[in-house]
């Protein structure tokens, strides 16, 4: 691993100004600082099969910075990322499963925290103080998704078990989990079906459920699952599908892009199902279809904003539409109302490189900071949630972006 040349001045994001009652003498007034910096992976665009670097920056909303001669090289070609408990972690992608934590030290430097191997894991998702991590089982013979508790306090694998994905599905295929959130003080697994044989990589032979497996915590004991078959599977590989909002509701998004053997075969349109506060089945009187709202466009990932809003990362739908994009045009979805605005001012959809989406955001303010790539040029684009426009910020020199997050300088 390398480190050269992490550069920045320190933002002032907070000031509190102690004030004085009308009985009280005058005192000096005293300021209470908290100091953030942005973190951006990028991927190198000079050669092939090179690592992410992961760089800092004040300002998301103007200027340039470079992958060429500064940031924090990554081991391995593939790497995936979160934010939690003002943490950064980078998940290998490999054999290895290297899992390393950063954390912004007094100084505002990016430094690990921790550095371990870990078998590859598909999804993960903070759950109280740990963050939850899954190795689920692509193989119907060894049909078991592996999980690990690692405590983000001490950084240390805390528990660990493994659960039976075919039972689990009961259907002759395996569950494949695509997310992992927490709702109130369970986990909630979404999962996708997979056929599991005949070299037909995600097929499955039942592609209209929506399915969420519902498990205690710390224990991880299978209590319910969530169904429903208004629309097709909750979030899809590498994206999670569900949200849980400020009042305690939760949100099930589904692209219902399945295939069997290359083809498309679902019947359900894509849609987001709402679970209310306390409850653990679907609101049959909720259902916002989404490709009726967009005229023929599916859900390929959401970022939530607050207060109801979504920004909907959309794809048109057509027969050969891919279970692997991740959308490429952007709109404001109301889940409250069902109001679905497109967003202006962001680059035309064929030129955005759809890979480059996953946890690729940071929110401030009903702001959305969005890394975006197109024909080679990486550029954050700020986009106004309440005005469903979009500008162009701080441009990225010599990779695509990858990852956004924001931390705050440890004191």
């Amino acid at each position: 691993m390398k480190n050269t040349n992490l550069y920045s001045t320190l933002l002032l994001a907070v000031s509190l100004i102690s004030c004085s009652n009308d009985n009280s003498p005058v005192k000096d007034s005293e300021e209470e600082t908290t100091t953030f910096k942005y973190l951006i992976t990028a991927t190198p665009r000079a050669s092939e099969g090179v690592a992410d670097y992961i760089l800092t920056t004040d300002d998301l909303t103007q200027g340039t910075i470079s992958t060429v001669g500064n940031g924090i090289e990554q081991d391995g070609t593939w790497r995936y990322y979160a934010t939690s408990n003002n943490k950064f972690f980078s998940f290998a992608y490999d054999d290895t499963g290297a899992v390393t934590t950063y954390q912004l030290n007094s100084e505002g430097e990016l430094v690990v925290k921790s550095d371990f191997q870990l078998e590859a894991v598909h999804t993960y998702g903070p759950v109280s103080n740990d963050m939850l991590m899954l190795q689920v089982s692509r193989n119907i013979d060894t049909p078991y998704a592996k999980w690990f508790r690692l405590d983000m306090e001490i950084l240390q694998i805390v528990g660990e078990g493994q659960i039976n994905t075919a039972e689990l599905a009961g259907n002759g295929e395996l569950a494949f989990f695509t997310g992992v959130t927490q709702v109130g003080s369970k986990v909630y697994l979404p999962y996708m079906y997979w056929k599991s044989c005949c070299n037909d990589v995600y097929g499955t032979n039942y592609p209209d459920e929506a399915n969420i497996a519902v498990y205690s915590y710390p224990e991880m004991e299978l209590e319910t699952i969530i169904h429903d078959d208004r629309t097709s599977q909750i979030g899809r590989y590498f994206w999670n599908g569900l949200t849980e909002d400020e009042k305690g509701d939760t949100y099930a998004f589904s692209s219902a892009i399945t295939k069997n053997n290359g083809e498309s075969n679902g019947t359900k349109p894509s849609a987001i199902l709402k679970i209310n506060k306390g409850q653990t089945t679907f609101d049959e009187n909720y259902f916002f279809n989404l490709e009726e709202a967009s005229n023929g466009y599916y859900l390929g990932s959401h970022i939530y904003i607050g207060n109801g809003k979504f920004i909907g990362i959309m794809s048109e739908k057509t027969s050969d539409a891919s279970a692997w994009a991740s959308g490429s045009k952007y709109a404001i979805l109301d889940v409250s109302t069902k109001a679905f605005t497109w967003v202006s001012g962001m680059p035309e959809p064929s030129t955005i490189e759809r890979e480059t989406l996953r946890n690729n955001y940071v929110i401030e303010d009903n702001i959305a900071y969005v890394g975006v790539t197109t024909n080679g040029d990486s550029y954050v684009y700020v986009i106004d949630v309440d005005k469903a426009t979009a500008t162009q910020g701080l441009k990225v020199e010599g990779g695509g972006i990858t990852t956004i997050s924001k931390l705050e300088v440890s004191k």
